[in-house]
């Protein structure tokens, strides 16, 4: 050992350990913070926010995402960001997209990683000053076993 008794070592070893495993989730006051950063403060309204998500995911390590803003997407009123937010994770922003209105439609879909059971939130911005939401729950089951 380069001068660290094993007591030492061992005791770091368990803080680290430790720190670990207190970040495994993050903390709904994380989700809301990173809600609040993306939003400038701005409250957030109801919206029509169309989010495709399975009501179990049987595997959180890939989960099948889509959601859709309704909006004209014209030059003057369109959907100019998207975050997505999962308050369970170990980092609850888990994307951003950013739109034009030569986007021609605000329709994303990817796959994102799911660590738990939580709601999934999608925040919207539009070109008019206006922030949108909604959120729709994921089960997240080990192995498919939906227990």
């Amino acid at each position: 050992m380069t001068g660290r008794s094993r007591r030492e070592v061992l005791v770091l070893g368990g803080v680290a350990l430790a720190v670990a495993g207190s970040a495994a989730h993050a903390t709904p006051q994380e989700a809301a913070d990173a809600i609040a950063k993306f939003t400038g403060g701005k409250p957030t309204v109801p919206g029509k926010i169309t989010i495709d998500l399975p009501e179990i995911a049987e595997n959180g390590n890939t989960v099948p995402f889509a959601v859709t803003v309704e909006s004209p997407m014209t030059a003057e009123d369109y959907v100019s960001d998207i975050l997505v937010v999962a308050e369970a994770n170990p980092r609850p922003h888990i994307v951003r997209f950013k739109l034009t209105p030569m986007c021609a439609r605000a329709d994303v879909a990817t796959r994102i990683r799911l660590a738990a059971t939580q709601d999934v939130t999608v925040v919207a911005k539009t070109s008019k000053g206006q922030v949108i939401s909604a959120k729709r729950a994921v089960k997240v089951t080990v192995g498919g076993c939906g227990g």
